[in-house]
């Protein structure tokens, strides 16, 4: 089964169980609901492209970014559930990384701009929290401690007002990566 969509540059395969077994999903591009193609998914490979899969339908809940290669059991090796409801496929960026990251909500408070990646708000600003901010250009994840780790959210550019309002209630961001050529 594939999903519809014409771009043939990213390609995801989802299957059931681990090793690559079992019932299987091929996705070219974003999916809202993959509840109906298979009942669990334990093992992934991704031949192209870059892709964020999330535990709930419609792109929420936890996020886990997903990088060509092979992931024979990756939900126990990621900490994750055995439940992968929808998938968003990360478009390639040439070009210039921007995005403006704020102390508070609505772009209140101290302001800084980035343009590469950072391990730590704390270390670089002496910024102790995150509520919102401004992706001018690149695709960016953002982390909720430093270094890289704990849980993610995924930023296309756009603005994003206030993190409390969009499902990610009591998560800090700490840190912050871009998506660059290297990841696909």
């Amino acid at each position: 089964m594939t999903s519809s969509g014409m771009n043939t540059m990213s390609r995801i395969i989802f299957y059931e169980d681990r090793n690559f077994q079992g019932r299987s999903y091929e996705c070219m591009s974003d999916c809202p609901d993959m509840s109906s193609y298979l009942s669990r998914c334990h093992s992934c490979r991704v031949e192209r492209g870059c892709f964020i899969v999330y535990d709930r339908t419609n792109y929420m809940g936890n996020q886990y970014f997903m990088r060509r290669g092979e992931y024979a059991d990756y939900m126990s090796m990621m900490g994750m559930s055995d439940c992968i409801r929808s998938c968003r496929m990360i478009p390639m960026h040439r070009g210039s990384y921007r995005m403006r990251i704020y102390e508070r909500e609505n772009f209140g408070g101290q302001m800084y701009e980035l343009m590469d990646d950072c391990d730590s708000i704390m270390d670089r600003y002496r910024m102790s929290n995150c509520m919102s901010c401004n992706v001018m250009d690149g695709h960016w994840l953002m982390y909720e401690q430093p270094h890289y780790r704990g849980r993610m959210m995924y930023m296309r550019p756009g603005e994003y007002r206030d993190f409390m309002n969009m499902g990610m209630s009591g998560m800090r961001f700490m840190s912050m990566r871009r998506i660059t050529d290297s990841c696909y």
